[in-house]
């Protein structure tokens, strides 16, 4: 994808920069990000709404693993307006219902890291460090049986999809996760556990003041 903006991204001296989190579905990236302090960008907000033309579909509802139902373009000038701006607005966005709620601003307030994260997120990586605004990309991982347990569990109690079609999904993940991160790694992300996540962090905090 071509840089977003005029600039050249060699001369660009963003305000912050970004760390990619990824993983497959349940191993924690909103949990991790959120408990971060740090600005957020959750690439879920960027899902189409479900009435979007030619939304793939799976188990009976729409595909939302797939990359076809986010707005790649959307998601990359919000971060790169973020970056370089100190500010930007994103899309809130209601999962049981398949559709945008609103909007809500996000403001650097001085940081210099801010945070992505989202199943989407090893699609940005190349986009983010082609803007110039990469710090890092990283993806967390658990044992797949606590994966497997956490998402199923998550997506119950917040109600997302009906049952049936949440443990369908559930298991089609368990199987195709060793893939998962195959594709994650392919994309840029080095692997990471819990630990190593919050050790990355720390260091590129401490570099960036």
């Amino acid at each position: 994808m071509d840089p977003l903006f005029d600039i050249n991204p060699a001369e660009r001296q963003p305000l912050a920069k970004v760390v990619v989190v990824a993983g497959p579905s349940g191993t924690g990236k909103t949990r991790f990000t959120t408990r971060s302090g740090l600005p957020v960008i959750s690439l879920d907000e960027f899902y189409f709404e479900g009435t979007h033309p030619g939304m793939p579909q799976r188990h009976g509802m729409v595909d939302w693993d797939s990359p076809l139902t986010w707005n790649r373009e959307g998601a990359l000038s919000a971060l790169v307006r973020l970056c370089t701006e100190g500010h930007t607005e994103v899309p809130i966005y209601d999962i049981p219902t398949n559709s945008r709620t609103g909007v809500r601003d996000i403001e650097l307030d001085g940081a210099r890291i801010v945070l992505v994260e989202g199943i989407f997120a090893p699609e940005i990586v190349r986009d983010v460090r082609g803007e110039g605004i990469l710090a890092d990309a990283i993806c967390l991982k658990r044992p797949r049986a606590q994966t497997f347990w956490f998402r199923l569990a998550r997506d119950l109690d917040e109600g997302r999809k009906p049952p049936i079609n949440l443990i369908r999904r559930g298991i089609s993940h368990f199987f195709a996760e060793p893939d998962t991160y195959r594709r994650i790694e392919a994309n840029g992300c080095r692997i990471v556990t819990w630990e190593e996540a919050h050790e990355t962090l720390t260091n590129l905090l401490a570099r960036a003041r």
